[in-house]
């Protein structure tokens, strides 16, 4: 992990990066006459961003703030300006650097340090030689008088947060079971301090969840469910916030079987909606943010074996619905819909769902965004889409008409679990949506959650999408 830390003082033998504005004054950084000179002609006569100065004992970035009319899309400009710089520090094998805000805009500076450092992820555990491909980046100083020490403390949970999230997706299947996903659950919550329960198949089992046993009968591995809960001793909600994150730790699409090449090769993060809420309630508890959250996920991969589900098969669910599948690789809101139902016994104020749950979502809006939907009222869906846009993990709210419910219908059972060849992200929302009697919002993140190239500070693989977005709604409105 990359360590960042607040500093009260500066030297010139330091490497930094200057944040400034176009009118900034950069007398006092250590700049020679001739630097100061330069520097100018490539801001005001080229309408350079950014220059860099090697003074032999140290390198100097100087980064302009493209000030937008947006704040946010001036953030994201900074977080992606950093990736550039982080790019240039690879090839320096520089160990270490000092952001310094030289204009006084605070969350310029920490949104910038916020890409630096989540620019420096790697995945590296099955690498024979790690050492000599691991970023030689170890630690991000911040200065700057109006930096608030507490905010770099939050960005560094944050980080870690998103990396764990990361890394759990990037796990290969051979590693990352059911079971095992269960136990990483159990480790973050030892560290980060929120109790984790898991349900072993006995216990799912007893409980009737029809829809997650009937997507594990292909495999040999057994299912898992786990509750997650942080309880702070006065939270400021008194009904808690239920998160559901999918779990398919590998998804084969069972006897719905999936094309290799651009589809089964990259299902092992089928359970980024898992590591996103798990991630999510890691960063809450770690920072002591005074709301009372749970998160929920049913796990399993989904596999063709054994005696595997089949299409035209009746699953009758934890609440008593019955779904006719007709399709094997519409099992993410079987597993799902078991969870949701669930939530019920928690009377939560606010149930959230994350899944990689449709292609039709990524055909929709690509990697730009997460599509989503759900029965909460408009001030609470403007919150999301508010903390959406200052991660820059925006939201995109699909329409949720009834004329939908139509598509789901079934002639043998409540509901089948496939719509029809339109509007899939819509239909398998209407699905889970059958399963819920409290304000409600789900979250396909099938086009951000796993990247086949990097993309500035998110990198190839696992991204962590969505926890950062609900970092900020929660410590902005609790």
């Amino acid at each position: 992990m990359t360590t960042i830390s607040k500093i009260s003082s500066i030297n010139n033998s330091q490497s930094v990066v200057l944040l400034c504005e176009k009118t900034s004054n950069l007398d006092n950084y250590g700049l020679s006459k001739q630097e100061t000179e330069f520097l100018k002609r490539e801001i005001n006569e080229r309408e350079k961003k950014y220059v860099c100065f090697n003074q032999l004992n140290r390198y100097v970035f100087v980064q302009l703030i493209d000030a937008k009319p947006e704040k946010y899309k001036t953030l994201e400009g900074l977080r992606k300006a950093a990736s550039g710089i982080h790019n240039m520090l690879v090839q320096l094998k520089a160990e270490a650097i000092t952001v310094i805000d030289v204009a006084g805009n605070a969350p310029e500076t920490i949104a910038f340090t916020e890409g630096l450092a989540l620019s420096n992820y790697q995945f590296l555990k099955y690498k024979k030689d790690k050492e000599k491909e691991k970023f030689s980046l170890k630690s991000i100083s911040v200065y700057g008088k109006g930096i608030n020490p507490k905010h770099v403390e939050e960005l560094q949970i944050l980080c870690d947060a998103v990396n764990i999230s990361r890394t759990l997706v990037n796990e290969p299947p051979n590693f990352l079971t059911a079971i095992q996903l269960s136990k990483e659950f159990q480790k973050m919550g030892k560290e980060a301090g929120f109790n984790v329960e898991v349900f072993n198949k006995s216990k799912i089992n007893s409980l009737k969840m029809g829809g997650l046993l009937a997507v594990n009968l292909g495999s040999i591995d057994p299912p898992t469910f786990t509750i997650m809960e942080y309880k702070p001793s006065k939270p400021t909600n008194k009904k808690p916030v239920v998160l559901v994150g999918k779990g398919v730790v590998y998804d084969t699409g069972g006897l719905s079987l999936k094309p290799t090449p651009n589809s089964m090769d990259m299902m092992k993060c089928d359970m980024a909606g898992a590591a996103t809420v798990a991630g999510a309630i890691y960063a809450i508890a770690k920072a002591k943010l005074p709301v009372h959250v749970i998160a929920l996920v049913p796990a399993t991969d989904n596999r063709p074996g054994g005696n595997a589900y089949v299409p035209g098969d009746v699953i009758t669910m934890y609440n008593g619905l019955t779904v006719e599948m007709l399709n094997a690789d519409a099992e993410g809101r079987m597993i799902l819909a078991d969870a949701l139902a669930y939530a019920q016994k928690y009377d939560p104020m606010l149930v959230m769902d994350f899944a990689t749950l449709t292609g039709a979502a990524i055909a929709a809006v690509g990697m730009s965004g997460i599509v989503t939907m759900g029965t909460a009222d408009e001030r609470t869906k403007n919150k999301l889409k508010a903390s959406g846009d200052n991660t820059f993990e925006r939201l995109a709210e699909m329409p949720f008409w009834d004329d939908y419910d139509e598509l789901i219908k079934s002639d043998i059972a409540d509901m089948k679990n496939i719509g029809g060849p339109y509007a899939g992200a819509i239909t398998a929302g209407k699905f889970l949506g059958r399963y819920v009697n409290y304000p409600w919002m789900h979250f396909d993140i099938a086009g951000p959650a796993f990247l086949t190239a990097k993309d500035a500070y998110r990198p190839k693989g696992g991204t962590g999408v969505g926890i950062r977005m609900l970092y900020d709604y929660f410590r902005n409105n609790f």
